[in-house]
C-alpha cells in the first residue's frame, strides 16, 4: 500500500467517524398507529431524513393519546418531540382538568416547535337528506360514533344547538358511516380529523354530500377555533365550508439543542410544499396557525421565524 492510499484510507474513516457522531436523532410520539396523525408522522419522518441527506433521523413512536404524550414530558430528555393541542400544555402547566394535583415542574419545559394540521370537525349529510345547516338536522338519523374527539364534540354541539333529543343517534361504527350513508341506514355522520377526511372523500365522490357550514355566532358558542375547508376540497363542493377545529402542534422540551430545534423547523417548513404534494392535509398549514400557541415557542423554532418574518406573540418568547 502506497502512502496516498494509506492516508485516503486514515480520510475515509476519520469521516465515517465524524458522520455518525454528527447524526442527529430525534422521537417523534405521534398517535395510534391506525391514526391519519400517526401517518402524518411517518411523512414527517421520511422526509426529514431526506431533506438532510441522513443527518436527522426521526423515530416515530406510536401513542395511546395526546394527554400520554404530555406527561411522558416528566421521564423523556434529549430530542424529545411530541403532538398534542395547545390546550392541554395550557392545563398541563396550571395543573387543571386532568393534570389537576398531577403537576410537574418538566411541563414548564415544553416549547412549541410547528403546527401540523388540525382536527377539524365535519357534518356530513346525505344530498337526498336535503339538509344544509343544523336547523334541518331535526328528525334526522345521525351517526356520531363512540368515544373519539368528534363523537364527543359531536353531541356536544347537538346540545348547545338545540338539537338533543330531536335527532336519532344511529348505532353504528364510524368506520361504517359511508356504507351506511349509502344505503339509507343514516342521513348524516360527523367526523373529525384533518381535512381532506378520507371517508368524506370517499362519500362526496360515490353518492353526493352537504357538509354543514357553521355561522360565525356557532362557532363562538362552541368555544372551539374556527377553520374554513376551501370550496373545493370535496366533490361537488362549491363553496368554503365554515367550521371548527382542534388545532394540534409538535412540541419539544428545553433539553433539545437550539439548533436541532433550528434545523428541525426550517426542514419542516421548506419542505411542506412536497408534503403536500403526497398528502393534502399539510395544504391547510400556514404560518398563521402558530397563532393557536398558547405557550412559549422554543428558541430555535424562534430563529427560524423570526428569520422568514412570521408573525410571532409575546408570550411564545
Amino acid at each position: 500500500m502506497n502512502i496516498r492510499s494509506f492516508l485516503y484510507g486514515i480520510l475515509i474513516s476519520i469521516f465515517t467517524i465524524y458522520s455518525a457522531n454528527s447524526e442527529t436523532r430525534i422521537t417523534y410520539k405521534s398517535a395510534k398507529s391506525t391514526s391519519s396523525y400517526y401517518q402524518m408522522g411517518v411523512q414527517i419522518s421520511q422526509t426529514i431524513k431526506k431533506s438532510s441527506n441522513g443527518q436527522m433521523i426521526v423515530t416515530i413512536e406510536e401513542s395511546q393519546g395526546s394527554v400520554q404524550n404530555v406527561k411522558e414530558v416528566i421521564g423523556r430528555k434529549g430530542n424529545y418531540v411530541f403532538t398534542t393541542p395547545p390546550v392541554l400544555v395550557k392545563l398541563a402547566i396550571g395543573e387543571k382538568a386532568m393534570f389537576k394535583g398531577k403537576g410537574n415542574p418538566r411541563y414548564k419545559e415544553i416549547r412549541a416547535l410547528f403546527p401540523i394540521p388540525s382536527l377539524t370537525m365535519h357534518f356530513v349529510m346525505s344530498k337526498k337528506s336535503g339538509v344544509t345547516n343544523f336547523e334541518e338536522m331535526s328528525g334526522k338519523t345521525i351517526l356520531l360514533g363512540k368515544g373519539s374527539f368528534g363523537a364527543k364534540e359531536g353531541a356536544k354541539y347537538l346540545k348547545i344547538f338545540g338539537l338533543e333529543g330531536k335527532v336519532k343517534l344511529a348505532e353504528v361504527e364510524l368506520s361504517n358511516a359511508v356504507p351506511a350513508l349509502k344505503n339509507g341506514q343514516i342521513d348524516g355522520f360527523v367526523t373529525a380529523g384533518s381535512y381532506p377526511a378520507p371517508n368524506v372523500v370517499e362519500a362526496s365522490a360515490t353518492m353526493g354530500v352537504n357538509v354543514v357550514s357553521l355561522s360565525d355566532e356557532q362557532i363562538k358558542t362552541s368555544k372551539r377555533t374556527k377553520l374554513v375547508i376551501p370550496a373545493g376540497t370535496y366533490s361537488g363542493q362549491n363553496k368554503d365550508i365554515n367550521t371548527t377545529s382542534l388545532p394540534v402542534v409538535a412540541y419539544s422540551i428545553t433539553d433539545m439543542n437550539d439548533d436541532v430545534a433550528y434545523s428541525l423547523t426550517k426542514s419542516y417548513w421548506e419542505n411542506k410544499g412536497k408534503l403536500g404534494e403526497a398528502a393534502k392535509w399539510w395544504n391547510g398549514v400556514s404560518y398563521d396557525m402558530l397563532s393557536n400557541i398558547s405557550t412559549k415557542i422554543h428558541p430555535g423554532a424562534i430563529k427560524f421565524y423570526e428569520e422568514v418574518g412570521a408573525k410571532l406573540a409575546k408570550h411564545h418568547m
